[in-house]
């Protein structure tokens, strides 16, 4: 029996101020993703973010929470079921979040009660990125050998999969095709500079991201652009910025704008709020007439098959 675990990066349990301290904390205090000196990050998190942007991040949680709860846990947990459905007999597949509940420690526990001889891993993170991969490569392996776990494979980023390209090409061929929009953004999750400059592949790997879906979808070079969004603090983070990118198009005239967001496999607040409603708000604000975020691949047949392919395919797995 194979094990596979669906790693997602978390959300807060409800949208109060409360639970998404405890979330930002968590997440913030994670080494991979401020990386400075420690007491320097502690005082950063408990004294500066985690007091003024928790009730901020709260109302924009509100903005996207639904009767099911956070929209990034029910489409990872409506993902996990159908790719169980699909991939039937000898897999177990359980999902997890690095941050907040269900912890992968949570996942992996659940795997090993069900006696599967080896775990395979999928951290849902398309392009590679040490604040995010690599943390959770990190945990799965330490908690691998806390728990006695059963071998296992964590797979590898899956930026230039075929199919998880054509999942969002067919996702947004038919929205392009109505929308006939003068220009089409891909806007990824940033990172700070630094980051980069210490070797990390993340930028490359959204652009060839960015370079491929463009290519099935027929786009020429000048009728799109690729972008970073979701900024935090004052360092340098990787440049363009989207913010900025949707006000230049605006005023270039670019009235009609499709976004994706090709970082995020499931739509969740950097989707839904930072570019469906802030995002708009300033893309229309500046003078712009239209703009039409692309919903990420949440479950969508080919995205199912795709995830089916990664995790059961030797070749991928090995």
């Amino acid at each position: 029996m194979t094990g596979v675990l669906l790693i997602n990066l978390g959300t807060p349990d409800e949208p109060t101020v409360p639970a998404v301290r405890r979330y930002l904390k968590e997440f913030l205090s994670d080494p991979y993703v401020i990386d400075i000196n420690p007491l320097a990050r502690w005082l950063l998190v408990n004294c500066v973010i985690s007091p003024f942007r928790a009730p901020k991040s709260t109302l924009a949680y509100r903005k996207v929470w639904t009767d099911r709860g956070s929209p990034l846990l029910f489409y990872t947990v409506d993902l996990t079921k159908k790719v169980a459905e699909k991939l039937g007999n000898g897999f177990v597949v359980e999902m997890a979040m690095r941050y907040g509940r269900p912890s992968i420690e949570e996942g992996m526990k659940k795997l090993i009660q069900k006696g599967v001889s080896e775990i395979r891993v999928l951290p849902l993170y398309p392009q590679y990125a040490s604040s995010s991969t690599g943390s959770t490569i990190d945990e799965v392996n330490r908690l691998a050998k806390k728990m006695n776990s059963p071998p296992f494979k964590i797979l590898p980023a899956f930026y230039n999969h075929p199919g998880f390209v054509k999942s969002f090409a067919e996702i947004g061929m038919p929205i392009l095709n109505d929308l006939k929009p003068h220009h089409v953004l891909f806007s990824f999750h940033g990172l700070p500079e630094r980051h980069i400059l210490k070797g990390d592949p993340y930028r490359d790997h959204s652009f060839h991201t960015a370079h491929a879906i463009a290519k099935v979808l027929g786009l020429k070079p000048d009728e799109y652009s690729v972008s970073f969004q979701s900024r935090l603090g004052r360092t340098p983070w990787i440049k363009p910025y989207t913010d900025l990118i949707l006000v230049e198009l605006a005023q270039k005239g670019k009235k009609k704008v499709a976004v994706f967001c090709p970082s995020f496999v499931a739509d969740c607040l950097e989707t839904l709020e930072e570019i469906g409603i802030r995002g708009r708000e300033s893309f229309l604000a500046a003078g712009g007439e239209k703009l039409e975020l692309i919903p990420s691949l949440n479950t969508h047949p080919m995205w199912v098959e795709a995830v089916c392919g990664l995790v059961s395919t030797p070749a991928q797995a090995g």
